[in-house]
């Protein structure tokens, strides 16, 4: 399972972005609305894909944007408050990891899979996680040793005999 480019990118850009924003108080550049070229050229993106993230990321009340000279977009709340799976949800992109179409009866000519929920079960772990990472976790660097096992369950070691 994958997330695809479109919530990537949009991630990508959206730190890209909060980590300009919060820099340094010397920097001249803080404060200022970053252009979606500079966001491109420093992650590595393509800007007319950005364009059409953008749109969405503005609708969605994440970032700002200033036009004219010297216009670009900022963030539209605190990096503290927007949590990465907003930004993914912004861009349309769903976190699945089932192979059934939404809205379909079942992954197997009508009829769901044994393993369906399973799939189900790791799409929405992913989705709560995503949902408890903000943007100024990921800048901070506060993102490693946060996945952990459920504390309602124990983690059950399997004897290396066993699993042959």
């Amino acid at each position: 399972m994958r997330l695809s480019t479109r919530g990537r990118y949009a991630v990508m850009a959206m730190v890209e972005l909060a980590a300009r924003q919060q820099g340094c108080a010397t920097d001249p550049r803080i404060g200022r609305p970053v252009s979606l070229a500079e966001l491109a050229q420093a992650q590595l993106l393509s800007l007319a894909y950005l364009e059409q993230l953008f749109g969405h990321l503005r609708r969605a009340g994440l970032v700002a944007s200033a036009r004219g000279p010297g216009g670009g977009y900022r963030l539209a709340r605190p990096a503290e408050t927007i949590a990465v799976a907003d930004i993914v949800d912004a861009v349309d992109e769903s976190i699945r990891a089932t192979r059934c179409e939404q809205g379909s009866p079942g992954c197997l000519g009508g009829e769901r899979c044994l393993t369906h929920d399973l799939w189900s079960e790791l799409g929405e772990q992913i989705r709560l996680f995503l949902a408890h990472v903000t943007l100024a976790d990921v800048v901070a660097g506060r993102i490693a040793g946060r996945a952990v096992a459920p504390r309602d369950q124990a983690v059950v070691d399997v004897p290396a005999e066993a699993a042959q």
